[in-house]
């Protein structure tokens, strides 16, 4: 097959793309989906096992209860139909990731199905068809050693743990999405995040992509593009499946490498092998993987040691009654009563700030303030310490409070500076590092009108600059009064006292 690439514009000239998502979130129960292992991240490898999730003979599943109400809820979110009954099924392969060589998971009886989110690029939104959300378990981690890949071709051996294995997941598959055209890229990406934005306001994940905790698989595929106005219905291509893509970047640069990977090789008249990738991030590429099982492959049956699933109705809607707003609705509306531009509430958002914000608003600080701190000073210290920023020590009634002694004048932003330096030691409430460290600005007159008159004795030729009219020249002088007074002065007033005494 051809290695050659087609440039984008190309492909779109001579295809119509469809793409297909299946996101797996891992859930944050204590336990396991069938049995009372513990889920903590990074414990020890295979310290965390028990002979039910090692598939040893004689052990008996449970389903987890809680595991179930994040599935409905997760369904509810993405407004699905619940199934009434439904169960779980084997799904039989044998690979070493899986100790029992079965995956306990739901094949055609899935909890939640039918379901959509709408997704917006670029001011164009897109529904994207929910096929089904079901219920799992996740496998063990293999850690290939040696080669030069890391993957398990060319490596020396293999170690698995085990403590991930029975971990509950939910997967979210959803229908072709066709129509995207040059925005199919944007629109996988979009939709992944829009995805995980609700899990995470849901509260069922801390879907961290990086840890593994939601993991997308990039189903697509190309066909002949169909002419503008033809009622021809236009026909799937061979799908490929790039597994396990951890990035919202990586999502969109796999489908647009796809895209042009595939009309290579149907450019020179070859056939698209439906099979799954792997992708690379260091360069951007993908690489064959296995031939794509179909479902038959996998010969699924019902599980015989689990019994149904059936979510009463009343159950259901009492669920629906806990879910959150939106998180598209929400930032929608709260963007509206901020006044925040597209480009203030996108780099909100993507700073992991806007609750932070929100709350800091609700304890009595304007929108842009609260944004100011939580983006810049709080930002930078969680940067520079490598800390996540809603874990610094700091609360948004601590940031509400630095900006009403800011709003009072008896600070200024930069001794502000100084109480979060107080704040992240742990020496009290705002007011009391205030006083602690005496960083109230200084609004006695005499000192202050002594300390300008001081700087005007020290820059004699500034002054004359100023008495002949050129008051931008009074910035120098304003530096050095903020100097003599430790920067415990109201530059306002200080300004104020430098051109009455020079003009």
């Amino acid at each position: 097959m051809s290695d050659t690439l087609v440039p984008f514009d190309d492909v779109l000239a001579s295809y119509d793309p469809a793409l297909g998502l299946e996101v797996h979130v891992e859930l944050n129960t204590v336990t396991k989906m069938f049995c009372g292992c513990p889920t903590e991240f990074g414990a020890e490898p295979n310290t965390q096992v028990c002979p039910t999730c090692l598939g040893l003979p004689g052990s008996m599943p449970v389903v987890n209860g809680k595991a179930v109400e994040s599935a409905v809820r997760i369904g509810l979110a993405l407004n699905c139909r619940i199934a009434e009954w439904c169960r779980f099924a084997r799904k039989n392969y044998f690979y070493p990731d899986m100790p029992k060589n079965f995956q306990t998971s739901q094949y055609d009886e899935p909890i939640a199905f039918d379901g959509f989110m709408d997704v917006d690029v670029d001011g164009e939104t897109f529904r994207v068809e929910i096929e089904r959300a079901h219920m799992e378990e996740d496998t063990g981690k293999s850690t290939h050693i040696g080669g030069a890949t890391g993957r398990i071709h060319g490596a020396d051996y293999s170690l698995v743990d085990y403590n991930r294995a029975g971990i509950p997941l939910i997967e979210i598959v959803t229908k072709p999405i066709v129509g995207a055209g040059a925005k199919a890229p944007e629109v996988a990406r979009a939709y992944v995040a829009q995805l995980r934005d609700l899990i995470v306001a849901l509260g069922v994940s801390d879907a961290r992509m990086e840890q593994g905790s939601i993991r997308a698989d990039v189903n697509l595929s190309l066909a002949p593009k169909v002419s503008t106005g033809s009622t021809t219905k236009p026909v799937l291509g061979t799908r490929t499946e790039t597994k396990n893509v951890n990035s919202l970047r990586s999502v969109e640069r796999a489908v647009r490498y796809e895209m042009s990977r595939h009309a290579a090789i149907l450019d020179a008249g070859e056939k698209v092998l439906q099979e799954t990738r792997h992708w690379h991030e260091d360069t951007g590429i993908t690489t064959s993987g296995r031939e794509k099982s179909d479902a038959e492959d996998y010969r699924y049956f019902p599980e015989p040691d689990l019994v149904p699933v059936a979510p009463s109705r009343e159950w259901v809607e009492e669920l629906r009654a806990t879910l959150p707003e939106n998180p598209t609705a929400q930032r929608a509306r709260l963007q509206a009563e901020w006044g925040f531009s597209d480009l203030e509430m996108r780099d909100t958002v993507g700073a992991g700030a806007l609750a932070l914000v929100e709350e800091t608003v609700a304890a009595g600080s304007s929108p842009q303030a609260a944004r100011k701190w939580w983006l810049g000073e709080l930002a930078r210290r969680a940067n520079d310490t490598d800390t996540a920023i809603d874990a610094l020590g700091v609360t948004a009634a601590d940031v509400a409070a630095v900006q009403a002694l800011v709003d009072a004048g008896t600070i200024n932003d930069k001794l502000a500076r100084s109480v979060f330096e107080g704040l992240y030691a742990g020496e009290g409430t705002p007011e009391e590092i205030v006083a602690a460290r005496g960083l109230e600005i200084v609004s006695d007159e005499g000192a202050l009108s002594a300390a300008v008159d001081k700087a005007i004795a020290a820059n004699p030729d500034v002054a004359d600059k100023i008495r002949d009219g050129k008051v931008a020249a009074a910035g120098a002088l304003i530096g050095a009064v903020m100097k003599e007074m430790r920067g415990q002065a109201d530059a306002g007033r200080v300004r104020e006292l430098i051109l009455a005494k020079l003009s």
